[in-house]
């Protein structure tokens, strides 16, 4: 799945009902994480739920690459975090600084659809992110 096929899908969709189905059925497409990777090192501070990432690092092309895996204990927030990895696992850490995640669900209607929290939760994570590419561009020179 890409970013613009989950764009043309939330334009199809009229009501805010229907789009929260779709991200939590996003939610259910994520990779399950270990329980290894339920850790306290990969929890994310700064959300209402429990949200727990975790990074691989590709070294093997001229820059890193960073994966990341992603898991929430709710449905709301696995489909938020489907749409972020979306954005940003499998990009290089330039890629990843270079992007304005919160411009694109902006984009989708979710700052005036999210509650505070929620959104609070979700600059966490994009947060977390940034900052684990900003340690791999840091180790990697």
């Amino acid at each position: 799945m890409t970013i613009d096929e989950i764009r043309d899908n939330f334009a199809l969709l009229d009501e805010w009902d229907d789009r929260y189905r779709y991200v939590i059925e996003l939610g259910r497409t994520l990779p399950p994480m270990s329980e290894d990777e339920h850790s306290a090192a990969n929890k994310v501070s700064g959300c209402a739920s429990q949200v727990w990432l975790s990074r691989s690092v590709d070294r093997s092309g001229s820059e890193p690459v960073l994966n990341f895996k992603g898991d929430s204990d709710a449905h709301i927030v696995r489909g938020l975090i489907a749409i972020l990895l979306t954005l940003q696992s499998g990009k290089t850490a330039r890629a990843i600084l270079d992007t304005d995640p919160i411009a694109v669900f902006d984009e989708l209607g979710f700052r005036e659809n999210l509650t505070p929290q929620r959104s609070n939760g979700l600059r966490s994570m994009i947060e977390r992110i940034k900052n684990d590419a900003r340690e791999t561009l840091a180790s990697a020179t």
